[in-house]
């Protein structure tokens, strides 16, 4: 028995008054793991991994081939064939505070629904060009910078010209050429 006793560690009185001896050490081997310990370490990982792995099986399909096989194919007819009217090339003079002139060069293309519209189009040209060249030589460089400023115009432009054409309508104004000098 005296050689158990070497085994063993003496046993060391704690600040409050305690005895620890073998089973102070069984206690720190078994530690508890807290809740904030499962969910950061164990719980939102696994979260992940399933959300990505759906979003992947998502992405390339695997829940689709289900949903076709029992569901006929619809066929969708093509969009109707859009037409283009080409106006004429405009250069207009910016509104500058600088001495130097900006210059801005514009060409456009209409797209319409209906070929009949550019019967309506034609004898409405001059108005329509008045209307541009008003409102263009208003703008400055500044307004023309960068994507937004371009969407700016296109949709301006669009409101413009359906409003001189009223009952008739274009769909889309489409750049051709857009050069600020």
């Amino acid at each position: 028995m005296a050689k158990e006793d070497k085994d063993a560690e003496p046993e060391v009185e704690n600040e409050g008054g305690e005895t620890e001896g073998e089973e102070g050490q069984e206690g720190e081997g078994k530690r508890k793991f807290s809740g904030k310990f499962l969910v950061m370490f164990v719980a939102l990982p696994l979260l992940v991994l399933i959300g990505g792995g759906g979003g992947a099986a998502y992405f390339f399909g695997v829940f689709d081939s289900a949903a076709v096989e029992g569901e006929e194919m619809v066929v969708v007819e093509p969009e109707k064939s859009k037409f283009y009217y080409d106006l004429p090339e405009m250069l207009v003079n910016l509104n500058s505070q600088k001495r130097n002139s900006q210059f801005l060069k514009l060409q456009v293309a209409l797209e319409i629904a209906d070929e009949n519209v550019t019967e309506t189009l034609e004898p409405q040209l001059p108005r329509i060009l008045d209307t541009f060249q008003i409102y263009l030589r208003e703008l400055r460089s500044e307004d023309l910078e960068g994507s937004a400023g371009v969407y700016r115009l296109k949709e301006e432009l669009l409101r413009r010209i359906n409003l001189a054409i009223t009952p008739q309508r274009v769909d889309r104004i489409l750049f051709k050429e857009i050069i600020i000098q």
